[in-house]
This record gives C-alpha cells, structure tokens and sequence, in this order.
C-alpha cells in the first residue's frame, strides 16, 4: 500500500545549511518517502535557546463568563452525556481545543437549584476552587463535602465523584484539571458512575469526613494506613487561607520577615500525608499583594493559570499588560515574564489587597527535573 507522506522538507540557502544541489533535493524526497525527518532542518525548532510556549497570554472576564454560565443554565441539562455544565477556556493560540495552556485545563461550572451532575470518575487529577457563592455539595467517594467562597477542594485521579446542590440558587465555580496532560500523553481513562446518590449521600453537613480526620494542622490520624496518591484532605477552608496570610503580613510589619517579598504573603496548598504537592500534577497556591506593592518579575518552566479572588490591580505577562478585578481569569504562559501590582483597597476587597488564587504544572517539570526559574533582571 503507497502512503502519502506528511513529511515536507524544503531545502534552503541559508547558514548552516548544506549546499542546495539537484543532489540535496534527491535526498530529500527519499527522507520524505521513508518517512524520516533530518535533525539538521529542524533543530532551530526542536532545540530553541529557551522555551517557546504555544500558549500566549490571555485574559477572561469574570463577568462575561459568569453571565454566559447562567445563560447555559437555562439552555443546557446535566446529564449522561455532557456530564457536566463545564465552559472551558480556550487559549487563543491553541486552535480550537479547549486547553488553558497545553498541559492545563480550567473551566467554569455552573450548577441550578436543587440539580445533580451524575458520578463519574477519571484519571484527570481535578480541583474545585469558588470565588463567589455556596450550597453546592460535592460527593466524593459517598463522603458529602461542602463548597463555599474562598475554599480549595482538591481531588486526586479515579475517585468517585457528584455534585448537587441543595438551594434554591444556581452556584458557579472554577475546575483545574490535568487534562491536556493526559490528552497528549494518552493516559486517561473515563468510566460512568451511578445516575444518582443516596439520601445518605445528598445529606448537607458542615464538615466532610475528610476534613474531621485530616483537617487539624500537623497531625496526622494513625489509624490510616496506605493513603492514595493527592491529597486525602478534600477541602481547604478559606479561614485558614484568610488566616495565614494575614498573620504573614502583620509578621512584616513587625519586623519578622514570614512574606516572600515586601507586601506580598503567599501559601501553598500542601498534602497533610507528607507535605507533598495537593495533587500529582498540578500545584496550587494564594498570593496577596498589600496596595501599592509590585511583585518582581520571574519567568518559569511550566504554565499557570491565576484566578482573581478578591481586590483589583495591573498584571503585565511577557507583551501584555492588563487590568484585572474579581474573577478574572488569566494565562502565564512558560518562561514568560511575569508581574503583578495591587490597585486594591477596602471598597473592591475583604482584606483590603489583591488577592489571587494559582494553579500550576509545576510538580510534573519538577519530577522530570525540567523546573527553572529566573527571577534576575528581566
């Protein structure tokens, strides 16, 4: 069977290159029918002197997206099929597909009164992060975990999971998955759970079980043997978030350093298990930038994605510069130069700063030891 082969090679005059002859071109369209590609025409490409992310800068209006979230609440059901009410962010130099950044998917959920999104389960690592609302549960493994502004609800790869709300209000929410990932490793798998919870299940409890076993700091309960990879701990209160950055930043105004830089206190969500990144994949953390105050610029291997959660400010990532307040999404693309400055005060913020919630590659550039950052002059 003669294949047509995808394979185009144009032979060039340029340094570097051999000599263009009628030979050279012979050569070439033997290496195009064998299927095989010269190192020599596409180093520049594979082997760049830095990386050059897909991706490109990007911003999301919280507004724009919550407003198209509820219209798809009156249009599109949550059933078997679509699973979920999920909008996914679309990079604009991805083509298309519904990828964040090229290992990251996010996506605004959105859930009307008294609905349920069906149990599935997927090898995706997944979070759940809420900017605004409350009285969605989420049902992981059968164990009801509630959702509320400000809280981080993490969930590792093939658990059991549903959602229901159990108000009279719809609710919207951002998902970080590991999609992309997966996709373009071939690694996921996606299998179909019940079509409802039990009542037991659909039970609205202020706690999870998840958190009365592994929610009180530095101790971990010894009746628990093997715990699974992520994170066993299902949801991270917004109090203890709003808790710890606060008492960083009076720790610097009384001269006890505990900010990673003038005015700016940040956390990182870690496994109570063993310290270790929430999820295999993906890292999650909360930055808040006192007004006034400018982070340094840095570029890193790897891509995040940040979500405003209170407060405004100027955000500049590589070219692009742009305002942003509550809600708003935006794309750190890897190795572009990035900073932010807070504009925020107590008429747009609860704390009085710009606060922001990210989520990045990071643990899988650091397992591949492909982690840099720069944080010289750039």
């Amino acid at each position: 069977m003669t294949i047509t082969s995808p394979v185009r090679i144009q032979a060039v005059d340029a340094p570097g290159q051999p000599d263009v002859t009628p030979a050279l071109k012979d050569l070439y369209r033997g290496f195009e029918q064998e299927l095989l590609v010269p190192l020599w025409t596409e180093i520049g490409d594979l082997m760049p002197a830095s990386p050059r992310s897909r991706a490109v800068p990007h911003v999301w209006r919280w507004q724009s997206l919550r407003r198209l979230a509820a219209e798809a609440g009156d249009l599109v059901p949550v059933g078997r099929g679509g699973e979920r009410r999920a909008i996914a962010l679309a990079n604009p130099s991805l083509g298309g597909l519904p990828f964040a950044t090229p290992t990251l998917w996010a996506a605004v959920q959105y859930l009307m009164p008294g609905e349920d999104a069906p149990e599935h389960r997927h090898t995706q690592h997944a979070f759940r992060f809420v900017v605004e609302g409350e009285g969605v549960w989420t049902v992981v493994g059968g164990d009801p975990v509630p959702m509320r502004r400000g809280d981080f609800l993490p969930q590792a790869g093939w658990n059991w999971h549903a959602h229901h709300n159990a108000t009279a209000e719809p609710m919207a929410w951002i998902d970080g998955l590991d999609i992309p990932l997966q996709y373009v490793t071939e690694s996921q798998f996606f299998e179909f759970g019940r079509d409802e919870i039990s009542e037991t299940e659909r039970m609205t409890p202020e706690r999870s079980r998840s958190e009365r076993l592994w929610g009180h700091p530095g101790l971990r309960p010894l009746s628990v043997g093997v715990v699974a990879p992520g994170s066993p701990l299902l949801a991270y209160k917004w109090e203890f978030t709003d808790r710890a950055l606060a008492d960083q930043l009076v720790m610097e105004a009384e001269n006890h350093g505990g900010t990673v830089e003038p005015g700016h206190a940040a956390v990182r969500y870690t496994n109570p298990h063993n310290g270790a990144d929430v999820l295999p994949t993906i890292r999650a953390e909360f930055h808040r930038i006192v007004r006034g105050a400018e982070t340094a610029p840095a570029r890193e291997t790897g891509s995040s994605v940040y979500q405003v959660f209170d407060g405004s400010g100027t955000v500049t990532v590589g070219d692009s510069t742009w305002s942003i307040t509550r809600g708003d999404l935006f794309v750190v693309p890897s190795w572009a130069p990035f900073s932010v400055k807070s504009e925020a005060g107590d008429t747009d913020s609860d704390s009085g700063a710009l606060d922001l919630f990210r989520f990045s590659d990071s643990p899988v550039f650091e397992k591949l030891q492909l982690d840099r950052i720069d944080k010289r002059d750039i």
